[in-house]
């Protein structure tokens, strides 16, 4: 079998990566090609024998057009109108050879696998029923547009619907229960079979500070660790970084008797120095004795690999610690109790391991207070978001007094994102829908 994979977004990228290294762990695994449709695809480079069979090019908006005109309209300037026609032209001239196509994402690379003529899988990334709907009905909406988003009876409008349930398309994996559910009302080919944003998470777990049955003592004897997510994407990452200071400025302030240790979990994109210059900013004071960090009891519950990354930054201010890693993500998501978070994809698998999340809107392009009013939508109380950084604080010590809201948070958390294996078990069935035709 061949098998060619588009994807639209660095997130999709990341996705479309597990699931065809699945597919190449698998007996006689098919023949595979690639080709991002938004950016440079760099994931893909992860994988061995994996060729990029079109024009890829990094666009000013990172993906994020449907957020801001004004992004669609310096996209437009930079050519995006040639980029998209010479990749559809590459997919149709690589379809006519014959293999079948996955799409992961949303419409764009869903659409572009039907007009290829081949046979195709679409695993939807983007879209959800907890955007407009959880397990107990409609969510409330403020606005007659708001309110309007579920027309059609699904998240999914009309036209998405009908390119899924095409005889070409052979199978459906939407990302949670809820909106596998639906959509098998339409007479479309779907599996819930899980979501892969939750894979390659299984690192060593800690042992979480929220569940003893003394746990206000433990609390007081232990480090409280709070993961940073301050996104990917360069110079709105800067930015985000300066708004999360804020909030952990108040978190030390608050928290002053209590070791704090924060993990800063930065994309390998970024750079260190604009991250470090705000951290001494603040006051931070870089360490370099990383062997007295490494023995210290409170730092005996963090992965080993985090406190053995050699690029990893250490910084102390008066009872806490924070750590810049570019190498150690998942293990950031795992050791951390709390997040403040300012991302996409990251948010939502450090919330799937059961976790709370608080963020705080930025200015964009991706993390706005529309992007982040509709994430806190698809993540129910698992996700809190607060408009100032100097609310943080206040809003953590209340959930650490509240071990039934954490308790529901981890259970939600859990339900909405799924449980790690989800690319495995994608990949054994695309070999079986698209392998063998049915």
């Amino acid at each position: 079998m061949k098998l060619l994979c588009l994807s639209n977004g660095h997130g999709e990228d990341i996705i479309a990566v597990r699931i065809l290294r699945e597919l190449q762990r698998l007996p006689n695994p098919p023949e595979l090609a690639a080709l991002p449709l938004v950016g440079e695809g760099e994931a893909y480079a992860q994988l061995e024998g994996v060729s990029i069979i079109g024009k890829v090019k990094k666009m000013p908006s990172g993906g994020f057009i449907y957020m801001d005109g004004k992004q669609l309209l310096r996209d437009l300037k930079d050519g995006l109108l040639q980029l998209t026609f010479s990749q559809l032209k590459a997919v149709r001239a690589w379809a006519k050879k014959g293999g079948a196509i996955l799409a992961v994402g949303d419409i764009v690379p869903l659409l572009f696998a039907w007009m290829s003529g081949a046979v195709y899988a679409f695993v939807g990334t983007a879209k959800s029923e907890y955007y407009i709907r959880d397990e107990a009905g409609m969510l409330p909406r403020r606005s007659l547009w708001e309110r309007l988003e579920g027309w059609s009876g699904s998240v999914y409008l009309p036209w998405e619907r009908w390119l899924m349930s095409r005889n070409r398309c052979k199978a459906v994996f939407p990302r949670d229960s809820l909106t596998a559910q639906v959509l098998q009302k339409f007479s479309i080919p779907v599996l819930d079979l899980g979501n892969p944003m939750m894979d390659e998470l299984e690192v060593e777990k800690p042992e979480a500070i929220f569940y003893e049955p003394d746990r206000e003592w433990r609390e007081r004897q232990r480090s409280m660790v709070v993961t940073l997510l301050p996104g990917s994407r360069a110079p709105e990452a800067y930015r985000n970084w300066q708004k999360i200071l804020q909030a952990v400025a108040g978190l030390c302030e608050t928290f002053a008797e209590r070791k704090l240790i924060f993990l800063a979990a930065l994309a390998p994109s970024l750079s260190l120095s604009e991250f470090c210059s705000g951290l001494q900013f603040y006051g931070w004071q870089q360490n370099t004795n990383n062997l007295l960090i490494k023995e210290t009891i409170f730092f005996q519950n963090l992965p080993a690999k985090l406190l053995n990354e050699s690029t990893a930054k250490t910084f102390i201010l008066g009872n806490s610690t924070l750590i810049l890693t570019q190498h150690a993500f998942a293990e950031c998501l795992q050791a951390g109790d709390i997040a403040l978070a300012m991302a996409g994809t990251a948010t939502e698998q450090f919330i799937g391991l059961g976790k709370p999340a608080l963020a705080i809107p930025g200015s964009g392009p991706q993390f706005t207070p529309a992007f982040a009013e509709a994430q806190s939508r698809l993540l129910g109380p698992s996700l809190i978001l607060v408009q100032q950084p100097q609310q943080i604080a206040a809003i953590v010590q209340q959930l650490l007094r509240d071990p039934d809201l954490l308790h529901l948070i981890e259970e939600n958390g859990q339900r909405r994102m799924g449980f790690p294996g989800a690319a495995r078990r994608i990949a054994a069935c695309l070999m079986q829908r698209l392998g063998s035709g049915e």
